[in-house]
């Protein structure tokens, strides 16, 4: 049985960037729907769980911090001006203060762990969300899904419901984008986005 690969070293940072640098991806901006759907939620300051090389903190005009377990993949983020942490770096950071941010956004991220790990991934960063802050989590569909080894378990919006309410939130919103909930059967960049919020302590 062939071993997981995993998503903390630098043959996955390289393939990220292998990814996005291609050139008809560059030439047609494909990234303009998804920026452009970032910004309309007006996340305010943002810690990106799972930053990656930090393109949604571009996305974003650098309005929020960036945190991943791929050291690798936070030195390209850095390099590109963006504010992006390790783990262990982050937790010792003048942004690891409770309630420091407006929300917590973790794209494509929990697909590449069990469901009790993004849990527990999840629960180390809600102390860092003010009270009605919100937690936006985007997943592949079907295609997105099979198109990655490293993926885990694939969690659609019933699981990212089940997943947030686990975690005491409130589900506010959630869709398929940029195109309706069949057409991720096929094409790869369709997403589950799910946008929550933390109720204050007795709401």
């Amino acid at each position: 049985m062939s071993e997981q690969p995993n998503t903390d070293g630098k043959d996955y940072a390289d393939r990220l960037r292998t990814l996005e640098s291609v050139w008809w991806k560059r030439l047609l901006d494909v990234q303009r729907p998804y920026r452009k759907h970032l910004r309309s939620l007006e996340l305010g300051f943002v810690l990106d769980i799972g930053c990656g090389l930090g393109r949604n903190l571009g996305h974003l005009g650098g309005q929020g911090v960036g945190v991943d377990h791929n050291p690798e993949s936070i030195a390209l983020a850095r390099s590109r001006g963006l504010t992006a942490f390790t783990v262990a770096d982050f937790a010792a950071s003048e942004y690891a203060k409770p309630a420091r941010f407006d929300t917590l956004l973790c794209a494509h991220v929990v697909e590449h762990m069990r469901r009790d790990e993004a849990r527990t991934l999840l629960s180390t960063y809600l102390p860092y969300l003010r009270e009605g802050g919100r937690v936006v989590l985007i997943t592949p569909q079907e295609a997105g899904f099979k198109s990655d080894a490293t993926h885990v378990e694939f969690c659609d919006l019933e699981a990212l419901a089940d997943l947030t309410r686990g975690l005491g939130l409130v589900t506010d919103r959630s869709y398929s984008f940029p195109f309706p909930r069949f057409v991720g059967k096929f094409f790869k960049y369709n997403e589950f986005v799910s946008v929550s919020r933390k109720p204050a302590p007795g709401a």
